[in-house]
């Protein structure tokens, strides 16, 4: 029986199973490889404090998410399907690793984080 996202490890849990299936993925996976060329032991961090933030409102994360994507829409344009895409396998592997209120809220944050990235990036 799945568990609900309870704690910084639960996090860590879905952040790097997210980006393991990212990195392979033939629509999005190029932009985290080619484009940008992160620097996994860097960004992956990060994202776990990004998103403890998001769900359990730690007050940690500190970094400008949406500035970062027009930078890299600048260098390589990000188009609706992308946007559908990663949220597609963000709530996919949320859903594969736990279930419960906490992996609604991330679930329903991440697609209201898109939306709104999405909004900004394409309509300037």
């Amino acid at each position: 029986m799945k568990k609900d996202i309870e704690n910084r490890e639960d996090i860590k849990i879905l952040i790097n199973q997210f980006y393991n299936h990212v990195k392979r993925d033939s629509i999005i996976g190029f932009y985290f490889t080619e484009v940008m060329k992160v620097n996994w032991d860097k960004h992956l961090p990060i994202m776990y404090v990004f998103w403890e933030n998001i769900l359990f409102h730690t007050g940690q994360y500190s970094g400008n998410p949406m500035q970062l994507h027009q930078q890299l829409h600048k260098k390589y344009a990000i188009e609706p399907k992308h946007f559908e895409r990663w949220l597609h396998l963000f709530i996919e592997t949320a859903d594969e690793l736990f279930k419960g209120d906490n992996t609604e809220q991330i679930k329903q944050r991440a697609t209201s984080i898109a939306t709104v990235m999405q909004i900004k990036i394409l309509n300037g």
